[in-house]
């Protein structure tokens, strides 16, 4: 079994960063493509960013270049470098991994994180 913990939320200030963090832990072979979505309080859950195994990166318009998406294939971490922050950013943020290989082979598909709080306030 693959789990996923997201870590580095908090409450930042409007233009500050934070740089969020996804651990994958568990017996696998292999991690695809992982992603971040957010969820902010009424709305829908929406993509954020995503990235391959190569580092081929996805982003959604929003982001506008404040945020970067990279991973660490050795370490089986993925990480969200968030700059210039604001109000609008404020939601849960939470891990996704398109899919992974484990032993067998067999597949898993779409695992998501529990998130981690993303407060933007002054």
């Amino acid at each position: 079994q693959v789990q996923l913990v997201e870590s580095g939320g908090g409450l930042v200030q409007p233009g500050g960063s934070l740089r969020l963090s996804c651990a994958a832990s568990g017996t696998f072979l292999a991690i695809y493509a992982m992603g971040w979505y957010r969820q902010a309080p009424g709305k829908q859950r929406e993509f954020v960013a995503s990235i391959t195994p190569t580092s081929i990166t996805n982003y959604a318009d929003f982001i506008k270049g404040r945020f970067t998406i990279s991973r660490d294939n050795a370490k089986n971490t993925m990480y969200l470098q968030m700059n210039s922050l604001n109000p609008e950013d404020t939601a849960v943020y939470y891990c996704n991994v398109e899919r992974v290989m484990l032993p067998g082979p067999r597949f898993e598909y779409n695992l998501q994180g529990q998130g981690t709080q993303v407060t933007v306030s002054s």
